[in-house]
């Protein structure tokens, strides 16, 4: 007689997820994280030491915050207290506290881990500075968000914060690996289905036991499209409103100026596929049009306007296909930052001078009063002289010139180059002769 293979859930186990199930029962099980956690890590040394410092875990959902925290309660004997920002108050803060206060009198410490602890408004942050500052509790904050922007400068100031990574394509397949022993059940699918499947997770360990536990009920073997149609792929993890958001237009950016428009797109597409406004897009590259490319491309600007209006009367799915065109021209066009540290230095040097008047010979006169203080007087219009060019000076008059716009050798530039080293040497030649004028007639 057969014998029926092994249940997902044995009965102690009824009833507990998968992934509670696989949670790593000491620091040296847990995956992806030998960076912060091995021998010669930063907590691996204070584990070895039994010395722990408060600390903020900062890490993508799935890597693993919590369980770290619970390991290192029990390593190094600590009492393992646990809330949550999403539903905890002061109230319970304080109760905690007091417990923790209690347990320091007979000589016993106290873990305070906080899961979301950037969901904490301002006070109730403020509330942990003099436990943590007095060592009634050590504690250890998990938060999905930049500390920089989420915390207070205080309670960072009294923290180590540490970056967990991601789950890699290796830690995911150990955590298979042990799924199916677990288990005792392989899974249900082909070598590329498993690929499919480890893609799905985008680094979520606990997703990824999700997806598995949904996946032992199949009969029969799946390839990559019948993975697909079982299973709901989950979004990319994109924040619009948070740092997810600006790191990927910072790399979308540097791509374009970096010339690279294969990297371009692809960052294009994480931003529209995690729901970006493809509007906020279409301004950003108008932006970078006119930082990053001026007038070494002319067309540069008049390209990124033209994706945003097209995308303006067509639409979503249609109208992105003009701003993945506009990305690629601009990551493929000329650079040149020359236009924009030009008007950096204008803008210091306006600063620095002041109210300095205009020279009176381009000063307009529509009254005879000014005329007769010299308003226009000696100006010359630069149409009708030879080669349209006078070389008077536009500066005050009591300011040296500057050059402030230095045209790189790249696309349109080089050729605005050429013209503004001959009319340099007009300008300085035509000076020359002004001052030897004013030398004879004294």
């Amino acid at each position: 007689m057969s014998q029926e293979p092994p249940s997902l859930f044995e009965p102690d186990d009824v009833g507990r997820p998968l992934a509670d199930r696989l949670r790593p029962e000491s620091l040296e099980d847990v995956i992806g994280q030998d960076h912060l956690l091995g021998d010669d890590a930063p907590i691996g040394r204070m584990v070895a030491e039994r010395r722990l410092v408060s600390m903020v875990l900062w890490g993508p959902p799935g890597c693993g915050k919590t369980t770290i925290a619970r390991l290192l309660a029990e390593r190094t004997n600590l009492v393992f207290e646990s809330v949550s920002a999403t539903f905890s108050g002061v109230a319970e803060l304080r109760k905690v506290f007091q417990a923790a206060a209690k347990r320091r009198e007979v000589g016993q410490s106290t873990m305070l881990f906080v899961d979301e602890i950037h969901r904490f408004n301002r006070a109730q942050q403020d509330s942990f500075l003099p436990y943590v500052e007095d060592g009634t509790v050590v504690l250890v904050g998990a938060t999905t968000e930049n500390p920089s922007f989420e915390l207070n400068s205080a309670l960072l100031s009294r923290c180590q914060v540490f970056v967990l990574k991601r789950l890699d394509e290796e830690a995911l397949t150990t955590l298979i690996a042990r799924a199916e022993e677990t288990t005792a059940r392989e899974l249900p699918l082909d070598v590329q289905a498993r690929h499919a499947l480890v893609a799905m997770a985008d680094g979520d360990g606990r997703y990824l036991l999700n997806l598995i536990e949904q996946l032992q009920s199949v009969s029969g073997r799946l390839d990559t499209s019948g993975l697909v149609e079982l299973v709901q792929q989950r979004a990319p993890i994109y924040d619009k409103a948070q740092e997810g958001h600006y790191n990927l237009i910072s790399a979308l950016h540097k791509s374009m100026r970096g010339s690279d428009p294969d990297a371009s797109l692809y960052w294009l597409a994480r931003m529209l596929e995690g729901g970006e406004d493809p509007l906020y897009i279409a301004r950003r590259l108008v932006r970078f049009a006119n930082e990053d490319i001026a007038i070494a491309d002319l067309q540069a600007v008049h390209q990124a306007v033209a994706a945003w209006d097209v995308y303006e009367r067509l639409g979503s799915p249609e109208g992105e296909l003009a701003i993945a065109q506009a990305v690629v021209y601009l990551a493929t066009a000329p650079k040149s930052v020359a236009v924009y540290s030009a008007f950096n230095a204008a803008t210091r040097l306006a600063k620095k001078t002041g109210s300095l008047m205009p020279p009176a010979n381009i000063l307009n006169a529509p009254t005879k009063l000014m005329k007769n203080l010299g308003y226009g007087e000696g100006y010359e219009y630069d149409p009708h002289t030879q080669g349209g060019f006078s070389g008077a000076n536009y500066f005050p008059e009591d300011m040296e010139p500057e050059r402030l716009y230095r045209p790189t050798g790249n696309g349109y530039e080089r050729v605005i180059g050429e013209k503004l080293s001959e009319w340099h040497r007009l300008r300085t030649q035509k000076r020359a002769q002004e001052e030897a004028d004013d030398a004879s007639e004294t």
